[in-house]
This record gives C-alpha cells, structure tokens and sequence, in this order.
C-alpha cells in the first residue's frame, strides 16, 4: 500500500466527504474513490461507510486511520532527520486562524529572535478543522483553532477524540470591520440588519466537526446575498480598501492595521455573536521554551486589543 494513501484517508476523515477530500488533495474524485477501494479490498474490511454526518469512519476503519495517523507522523520525524536537530536553530511551528492579532504576535516573536542564530519558522493560516489535522499528523507542532462558541462542543469532542490538549486563549465578539468610507462606519448604534445589502467578505472554509457544511454554516448576522469568500488575508484587506461598501466579521484587529487600511472596527450585537480562539497540540508534546515565548506574545496582543472601546 503506498504510504501516499494513508494521507489521503486522513482527509477523508477530517473533511468527511471523497469530493471534498479530493478537491483538497488536488486529485479527481473518481481516483480517491478508487483508491479507498482498492486499499479496502486489500485490508478486507471498510475503512469508510456513509451515514448522515457524510463519510465517517468503520469500527475497524478508526483503528486503521489512527496507525495511519502514526506512520505519517513517523514519516515526517524521518523527514526531519535532515534538518539535523540543530540545537542552535531557533524553531516554532504554528497552524493558526487569520487573525490579525495573532500575526501581530508573530511578527513580534520573529523580531525578538536571536540573529546569531539559526531561525526555522513553519507557519501556516488556514481553517480550524485543517489546523487539527496539521497538528495531529506532526506538521505542526502547535495550533490555534477559532469557533463559535455554539459549536463548542463539537470542536471539544473531536479534540478529545484526537487526544488533543487544549488551553483557551481568548473569548471574544465578531466585530464589524468596513472601510472609513462605508456609509455606515459612523451609524451608532449599528445592527447586523442594517449590513444586509453590504457585500460580506467571508472566509469560506468554515467547517465543523461531525456536521456536513450545509449544517455547520456561520450563524452571523447581516444573512445577506452579496458575498466574497477568502481562504487568505492579504487579499480581504485589499477589497476592503478599494471598495467602499464591503465588511466583514473579524476578531479585533490592531489599530496600526486599521491605520494602514483606512478601516474601522465596530461592536454589533447578534444571535451566538461569542467566539473562541483556542491552542491545541499534542497531549504528548513538552512546550518548548521558543512556543512558550510565542504564546506569551500572543496573549500581550490579545490584551492590547481586548479592552478598547469600539462603540
């Protein structure tokens, strides 16, 4: 069996869809059907059935998926041999949300480090289901998922499930982020009604665990038809500068970002309007002092922002 495939069972499990698993993997649909087929035929047994939660896992097909899951994580520990494991290397490795205040607290890490030294950053932004399985394969030695608290214990059953650690870092509100030039960036107060026919940036990646995406959709406000989904910063901020009509629902952002921009930020009240943004690794994984350094400059950027006014 190529050890390739134990990858692409792996998707399939997260994302529990072949379709989806395979637009991710970048290969055809009808060719991961035909490997999960021929790898079942092989083994004898199922790894995969469909029920209502999409295509979830057999009995014994979960035994397979987590001897799967440690024969990747060796692999990479093989790949890492050749980096050395220079002690004088500085390293951290984090799959994260694209929050801006969490890149703050990156970049300020990145500046503090030791220039006489060797530096290896692995950073990566990208939803919270794929930041799970960065984790759990050993790609990523830490991360931090983002959910609404209405799907808490979803995310908290499956990091269970995973053997995941977990520590809360923020609980915090979506707040409304425009442009200065949006008719509505002075509106006090301002309701999730009255951005109805704003065109919503939207980060379109959510997923949830055990739940298909047509049930694991954001419950925002402002359920708008206008929408243009993301699947990375850089380009929300671009849109947010050239057009004067468009918003979306971020965690607070730094005001030197919003500066640069020519944004503003605004508190609007809405049903489960409550997030987390949470840190996840391995229950068998010992924090490094370089992580610990990381979270303690994450936490002061969540503290610089966490207590302004944004009425």
């Amino acid at each position: 069996m190529n050890t390739q495939f134990f990858k692409y069972a792996l998707e399939v499990e997260r994302t529990r869809s072949i379709t989806q698993a395979a637009e991710n993997l970048l290969i055809a649909q009808p060719n991961l059907s035909k490997a999960i087929r021929e790898a079942e035929d092989s083994l004898g047994y199922e790894i995969f059935e469909r029920n209502s939660r999409g295509v979830v896992p057999t009995a014994r097909g979960a035994k397979f998926l987590g001897y799967a899951r440690e024969i990747v994580q060796q692999l990479r520990k093989m790949e890492e041999i050749a980096s050395g494991g220079d002690a004088e290397v500085q390293r951290l490795s984090v799959s994260m949300p694209r929050g801006s205040y969490i890149s703050k607290a990156l970049a300020a890490f990145a500046a503090s480090l030791d220039r006489a030294k060797g530096i290896e950053l692995n950073i990566t932004e990208t939803s919270s289901m794929q930041t799970v399985t960065n984790v759990l394969d050993g790609s990523f030695r830490l991360g931090i998922i983002r959910y609404q608290t209405v799907y808490e214990k979803y995310f908290q059953d499956y990091l269970a499930e995973k053997e995941l650690s977990s520590d809360l870092i923020w609980n915090f509100s979506y707040l409304a982020l425009m442009p200065r030039r949006h008719a509505l960036a002075e509106r006090r107060p301002l309701h999730a009604d009255d951005l109805s026919d704003s065109v919503e940036i939207v980060h379109g990646d959510r997923m949830v665990p055990y739940l298909t995406p047509e049930k694991a959709q954001p419950q925002f406000g402002a359920a708008g038809r206008k929408r243009i989904y993301l699947y990375e910063r850089a380009n929300q901020f671009e849109l947010l500068g050239r057009m004067p009509d468009c918003f979306m629902w971020v965690s607070p952002i730094p005001q030197e970002i919003l500066n640069r921009y020519e944004l503003v930020q605004r508190r609007c009240s809405f049903p489960n309007n409550s997030c987390k943004d949470v840190l996840i690794y391995r229950r068998d994984y010992s924090l490094s002092e370089l992580d610990k350094h990381f979270i303690d400059r994450v936490y002061e950027a969540k503290n610089e922002v966490a207590f302004r006014n944004y009425d």
